[in-house]
């Protein structure tokens, strides 16, 4: 299967703005043709974090807003909470960071909610019957939204490579505990000089496998993984666990991705926008020197597709040799030269493997 994509550049012409560019894509594209009077619209977009400023423009997500609106859809736009604790990893913090970034309702037109709620515990376990997971964690204003549209910003990722479409829906709207499942493959284990045997990880946990004796103890033998006590735990007597491979995390990725597609077919949508495009995820407090220039904006139905097509179109772009690509800059796997531990293909492969999407794709430019 050949999927369309299409495509739009960032260069203008006299009198033509950007922002009318995006209109044109979408309209041409028909990602929102799925839409329907009263539909709840979640928009998936990434806030930024507190000092970065590669996260794509409030502006944008305006026009988006707008033409949801159109449709006669009710949009808002949305984001899980952090695993790491920063700007975003609650949705007091989370909000706040997204208003100081322009995300204000004055300037998108749209509500802001946290997809998994206040502390990341708001979430429903989507059954995907999978290779890693059987079901996932999936933020439930995403879940009980009736469309779903994920405009995502196209960069360099630590773990994965690059982060697009995949990474924006799988990992962006995992719960808090999602985001531990998909980071960590081993189970958790409790400090016993930090617990305060306040309690609470007993409290979360969905297996029983927790006692509080004088301090917490988890059962090996009844712990499933779920990563709910290292998020619950204030004081940090349980940590969060970092540790994977870039193959199983891409799959992981993955996986929860159909879960937060699942039962929305032919109410989805997907934009990318392909510009600042910075070496690491926009998850850190900055961003770096971009390694090629700005290209454009893609539009799709197919999330494989789009990310296939926004990871060819960086690498035929010209290197920047004042980025970390250095005097690399002419080497054809620019993610590779930055990442050169992971293999970013495993993403697109297992996608299109389970039958998410395809690598083959028509790429369509308009003008």
């Amino acid at each position: 299967m050949i999927s369309e994509v299409y495509f739009t550049s960032m260069k203008i012409n006299q009198g033509q703005s950007l922002l009318t560019k995006l209109e044109k894509l979408i309209n041409r594209s028909g990602i929102l043709q799925g839409i329907e009077k009263n539909d709840m619209v979640a928009i998936k977009v990434h806030f930024g974090e507190r000092g970065n400023l590669a996260y794509i423009r409030p502006q944008f997500m305006r026009r988006v807003v707008d033409q949801v609106k159109e449709r006669g859809g009710r949009p808002f736009l949305t984001d899980a909470n952090t695993l790491y604790v920063g700007s975003r990893s609650n949705a007091v913090d989370h909000l706040e960071t997204a208003i100081e970034n322009g995300f204000d309702y004055s300037v998108v037109g749209a509500p802001l909610v946290i997809a998994d709620g206040l502390n990341g515990k708001d979430y429903v376990s989507v059954p995907v019957n999978l290779k890693h997971f059987q079901e996932v964690k999936i933020g439930s204003a995403a879940v009980h939204a009736d469309a779903l549209i994920a405009v995502s910003h196209f960069k360099g990722h630590e773990a994965t490579g690059f982060g697009g479409t995949l990474k924006n829906l799988g990992m962006g709207l995992g719960s808090r505990a999602g985001k531990q499942q998909q980071h960590s493959d081993i189970l958790p284990k409790v400090n016993e000089e930090r617990c305060t045997a306040c309690g609470k990880c007993r409290n979360w946990c969905p297996a029983s496998a927790i006692t509080v004796e004088g301090k917490a103890r988890i059962d090996a033998n009844l712990c499933i993984g779920c990563g709910e006590c290292a998020v619950t735990c204030t004081f940090k007597a349980i940590a969060v666990n970092w540790k994977t491979t870039p193959d199983v995390i891409q799959e992981k990725i993955v996986e929860y991705t159909v879960g937060a597609l699942k039962g929305k077919e032919g109410k989805t949508g997907f934009i990318t926008f392909v510009n600042n495009v910075s070496p690491l995820c926009d998850c850190v407090s900055w961003n770096d020197v971009p390694i090629v220039q700005d290209i454009g904006i893609l539009a799709s139905n197919d999330p494989v597709a789009i990310d296939q097509a926004a990871v060819d179109l960086v690498n035929q772009a010209h290197g920047n040799p004042h980025s970390v690509l250095g005097e690399r800059h002419h080497e054809t796997d620019k993610f590779r030269v930055i990442h050169p531990e992971v293999d970013w293909s495993v993403q697109l492969e297992y996608g299109e493997r389970i039958g998410l999407g395809s690598r083959q794709y028509k790429l369509i430019t308009l003008d």
